[in-house]
């Protein structure tokens, strides 16, 4: 059964003590902002290994010089 007079309640610090529930400081958005730019990162490397290893591949061996 409800209360008979619910607002009698009420808690007087709510309003001041919102912002702990906001969605912007979830746990979830914390962790998805740790490392800022993380993901761009690690395509750019990703990007970058992947031309050295074909731009490297296209070259012709080095001759190697005897003594």
């Amino acid at each position: 059964m409800p209360p008979k007079y619910p607002l009698l309640f009420r808690d007087p610090w709510a309003k001041r003590d919102a912002w702990r529930r906001h969605p912007v400081f979830s746990n979830r958005a914390m962790f998805a902002n740790l490392f800022p730019g993380f993901g761009i990162a690690v395509v750019a490397f990703t990007a970058y290994v992947v031309a050295d290893n074909v731009y490297g591949g296209l070259k012709p061996a080095a001759e190697e010089k005897h003594h």
